[in-house]
């Protein structure tokens, strides 16, 4: 509980500086939107912060619609239920990230899109929980996801997301997430 109640307030002081700081809202803007995710697998869950900064890109605009896509970059904290397979015991562990992400959306950006994207991510330490290990720090993150850009800048969306190193270092099981996504865009 205490881990939730610190990033939950981490989560909400990072949004409410980012919101109120006038200089990431100004015309050459850095970052174009801050959001905050739950995700959940099998016997872990994670609390994730992050910030996106727009391509200003457009590729194969035809009827309204158009491919562009945005950097993404994150913190997320996992907690694991069933560390080294004992139920129960917790694993706790930070995850910094790093995604480039292409969205299939409507020109003006607003209303329904479906998007996709593969990052790294630097987990704190080596997850091993219920029965997935991951032998190594570095990890790719993908994920694919719809999602609902409002008139007044909010955004809902879900995902599905996999961690795993490519297979380069055994064990390297996975860990699979279904994400639920709220964002606000300046």
């Amino acid at each position: 509980m205490f881990f939730k109640k610190n990033l939950l307030k981490s989560i909400a002081a990072v949004a409410a500086l980012m919101a109120a700081n006038a200089g990431f809202a100004a015309d050459d803007k850095l970052i174009d939107s801050v959001y905050g995710e739950y995700a959940k697998g099998v016997k872990v869950q994670m609390l994730r912060a992050g910030v996106t900064s727009n391509w200003d890109k457009a590729w194969f605009v035809s009827n309204g619609t158009q491919l562009s896509g945005y950097w993404d970059a994150s913190i997320g904290g996992w907690d694991g239920k069933s560390y080294r397979n004992v139920p129960g015991q917790h694993q706790k562990l930070w995850d910094l990230g790093f995604t480039p992400v292409f969205r299939f959306e409507n020109t003006n950006k607003l209303g329904f899109y479906a998007e996709g994207g593969i990052g790294v991510h630097m987990l704190s330490k080596l997850y091993d929980n219920d029965d997935n290990r991951l032998s190594t720090h570095f990890q790719f993150g993908d994920h694919i996801g719809v999602g609902y850009v409002f008139n007044n800048k909010w955004e809902v969306a879900a995902k599905i997301q996999h961690f795993s190193n490519g297979g380069y270092k055994k064990p390297n099981s996975g860990v699979n997430y279904m994400n639920v996504k709220v964002a606000y865009h300046f």
